[in-house]
């Protein structure tokens, strides 16, 4: 804590409701500039949500929101960074414009309040910031350069220089370290301690545990739309917190699942790309999960699209089954046997604007219709209430939007619309960024259900505790070449990590 006057802020008896949801009842959080404070709750317990209110995204709640003891009124986001609160959202792409520069995102409220009242805009001035603050957070990407061009994790550092280029008094950062490699992420908590010396209040949502208790003062729980507590970090435990979390205690997170691994099934070949992948090989059983490790840029992303044909291939070849594919896009991958649920779920693994029902039919549409031409509605819900039950998603029935679901939810629906293909092979790629703990389970129960039925299973993550406890073998990308094959059961977190990192 800084010698300046800290500022408090307070929620009282927040509420909000959405079609057939009541997302916030009566919720309190209090906070404080100059600290750091976490906001942690399995998905759905309406974290996201109480912040959404507080930056003035959500104008149709009840209750009262306080500023030094100072009753405010926050019913849009301009109210919201009048007061001095900012927030930099989990879903980069939708707060980003793709077809500005870098340095135009950076400065673009600016250049918005510029634009009314001048017809000349001063273009080296907005560079000139823009690049100024990239270089207070230690960021080297042009400021001239497209955000359509940026890597994902690229894309966070932009929105998290947005965010502080205006004087605020709290930043809220919604899964700020989701898309980050460990040293961007060093980076963003040396900026958070920056900001908590200039008596700035930052709140974190996040599911990492171990990084929350690595940044943060204080730490509140939420469990379905509901407060559950209130503590200092240093007066609790990431096991107490998790029981908070859920209500009851955690059990083991990998399941158990006995699962005999047969012979061969997809083996990849001297695979290269026009870009970042070089001779990649390996191979998968039947029944087998195999990890594809690495940190943030190491190819993983790239390796998954290109098995799933979703980006053109310079040479190397794939075979299921004994038989080589050809596979010139996604629409024959899917009809060849393969499954991607990958990284970017609400860009491209689910139709936020569609209902549960419809997604969980997309990747197969055929099955539900009569002469392949009038989509039969009935059999279609049927089998969606089907998959809702078996995978546990929380909404109020298969005609909600997807949009409305949380996080871990529609991850579950990105998984499930796969499940009525039947493919063989089936790719995750970063298939628990932003889930809690609840929801992780599920998922890998999931998976090794899949690996039981004898499909073949690629895990792509650089969760490295993720690849010890759910795979087979690991595959350590760096650079986007294979650099070592592992047995998990003979290696561990800080051998993955040493060929990670690129060690020899």
């Amino acid at each position: 804590m800084t010698a300046q006057q800290a500022i408090r802020l307070e929620m009282k008896q927040i509420s909000i409701e959405f079609p057939g949801v009541k997302a916030l009842d009566n919720v309190d959080f209090a906070t404080e500039t100059g600290s750091s404070h976490a906001l942690i709750g399995a998905n759905g317990a309406g974290k996201s949500t109480l912040m959404k209110v507080l930056s003035g995204a959500y104008s149709h709640y009840t209750g009262e929101i306080y500023i030094d003891g100072q009753l405010v009124h926050i019913r849009s986001p301009k109210d919201a960074k009048d007061l001095g609160i900012q927030i930099v959202y989990q879903e980069v792409d939708t707060a980003l414009i793709p077809y500005l520069t870098v340095g135009e995102n950076i400065m673009l409220d600016d250049t918005v309040n510029d634009m009314g009242k001048k017809q000349l805009m001063n273009w080296k001035r907005i560079h000139i910031n823009a690049k100024a603050t990239l270089e207070r957070m230690n960021v080297k990407v042009p400021t001239k350069k497209l955000v359509s061009e940026l890597t994902l994790a690229e894309k966070q550092m932009v929105l998290i220089a947005r965010a502080i280029t205006k004087k605020c008094r709290f930043l809220i950062l919604d899964e700020p370290t989701a898309p980050l490699s460990h040293s961007e992420t060093e980076e963003l908590f040396r900026i958070v301690r920056d900001l908590k010396q200039d008596n700035v209040g930052v709140i974190f949502i996040s599911h990492r545990l171990p990084e929350l208790f690595e940044i943060c003062d204080e730490i509140t729980v939420m469990r379905d739309g509901r407060f559950v507590i209130k503590q200092r970090i240093a007066d609790t435990s990431q096991n107490e917190v998790v029981e908070h979390m859920l209500g009851k205690k955690m059990g083991d997170q990998f399941p158990k699942i006995p699962i005999e691994i047969g012979g061969a099934n997809f083996e990849v070949k001297g695979l290269s790309d026009r870009g970042k992948l070089r001779n990649i090989n390996f191979n998968v059983r039947k029944g087998e999960i195999i990890g594809l490790a690495g940190l943030v840029g190491a190819g993983k992303t790239e390796l998954c699209k290109a098995l799933f044909g979703a980006s053109r291939l310079e040479t190397g070849e794939l075979v299921l089954q004994q038989r080589k594919l050809s596979i010139r896009n996604c629409n024959e991958a899917v009809k060849l046997g393969i499954a991607l649920v990958p990284e970017e779920r609400r860009k491209e693994g689910i139709l936020v604007q569609e209902s549960v029902a419809s997604n969980l039919s997309v990747a197969s549409l055929s099955k539900f219709c009569v002469s392949r031409t009038f989509l039969q509605f009935g059999k279609e819900k049927k089998e969606a209430r089907r998959l809702i039950q078996e995978l546990g998603i929380k909404t109020p029935n298969e005609l909600a939007k997807v949009k409305n679901l949380s996080g871990g939810n529609q991850q579950k629906v990105a998984i499930g619309k796969w499940l009525t293909t039947d493919a063989e092979v089936y790719i995750f790629d970063e298939p628990t960024k932003g889930v809690d703990v609840g929801a992780k389970k599920d998922i890998f129960k999931l998976i090794s259900q899949l690996a039981q039925q004898g499909k073949s299973v690629i895990y792509a993550s650089c969760e490295l505790s993720e690849i010890i406890g759910i795979t087979d073998r690991v595959y350590v990308l760096y650079d986007g070449q294979i650099v070592k094959e592992l047995s998990t059961s003979a290696t561990n977190e800080e051998e993955l990590l040493f060929y990670s990192t690129g060690g020899k």
